[in-house]
């Protein structure tokens, strides 16, 4: 069945759009890609994004004004990493709008390369004055060790904690911009029990300011029988911003 239509056989009240984007280019993706080693680097502290970074999120910012999805937002969850805020202010912020929440939950891996650890959130809050830093409590970064890098199991956990979190938002639809081994995670871990996602695709590796959206619902809900209507049908970029239509998807595993 086409996505689309299957939206309008599952009540709104049942599930969320929710908009995943990945950072745009950042320092670390620069020079990364000519030297790992290089992502040891202290000179790349929680880094920022690179001049081709904040092309990437003028274009998208242009694709989501004009596609009228910025109306539809009701909030922005953003990894509490400079280049991901960067990002959510760039292309999603206006005075207009749903404010812009930061959520440790769905920050870049943890330990050991000084790129992916943050900020004070004091320095933050002067940095990013409109980003909401009400679901941190911890002034410095605690989760972030030297010597430790987290596991892809732990990252998978993390993940999986979060989509439980973001369930529990009364908000319909919401943009996380995020990173991309965590939004590839979350994806894998969706697709493990979803009835029909080809994951080849569907899990790739996001490109940076790439944009992919689903429609999540609590499957448990509207009884086992629904499982037939659940669709891998696939939509560029710019399909999903113009037409709204979206991949759907059961998030039942994960809120019970």
């Amino acid at each position: 069945m086409d996505a689309k239509a299957a939206q309008f056989l599952y009540p709104w009240r049942h599930g969320k759009v929710v908009h995943l984007v990945r950072h745009g280019q950042a320092m670390h993706n620069v020079e990364g890609d000519k030297n790992r080693e290089a992502l040891l680097s202290q000179d790349l502290f929680d880094a920022q994004l690179s001049p081709l970074g904040l092309q990437q999120v003028a274009k998208l910012r242009k694709d989501v004004h004009a596609s009228g999805l910025l109306d539809r937002i009701e909030l922005v969850i953003t990894s509490p990493l400079s280049r991901a805020m960067q990002t959510a202010i760039g292309v999603f912020g206006s005075d207009r709008h749903p404010k812009v929440m930061a959520i440790e939950l769905c920050r870049d891996r943890l330990g050991v390369r000084p790129c992916d650890m943050r900020r004070k959130i004091s320095d933050y809050r002067s940095r990013f004055p409109t980003v909401d830093f009400s679901m941190m409590d911890v002034e410095d970064d605690t989760l972030w060790n030297p010597d430790v890098r987290e596991s892809e199991e732990e990252l998978a956990a993390r993940g999986a904690r979060f989509l439980k979190w973001l369930w529990t938002r009364p908000e319909k639809e919401i943009v996380v911009v995020s990173h991309g081994i965590v939004l590839q995670n979350i994806l894998i871990n969706i697709h493990r029990n979803d009835c029909n996602l080809s994951c080849k695709w569907w899990c790739k590796r996001f490109d940076h300011c790439e944009l992919r959206s689903v429609f999540i619902m609590d499957q448990s809900i509207m009884g086992k029988d629904s499982a037939s209507l659940c669709s891998d049908h696939h939509h560029q970029d710019d399909t999903v911003l113009k037409q709204g239509s979206f991949p759907l998807i059961s998030l039942a595993d994960f809120i019970q």
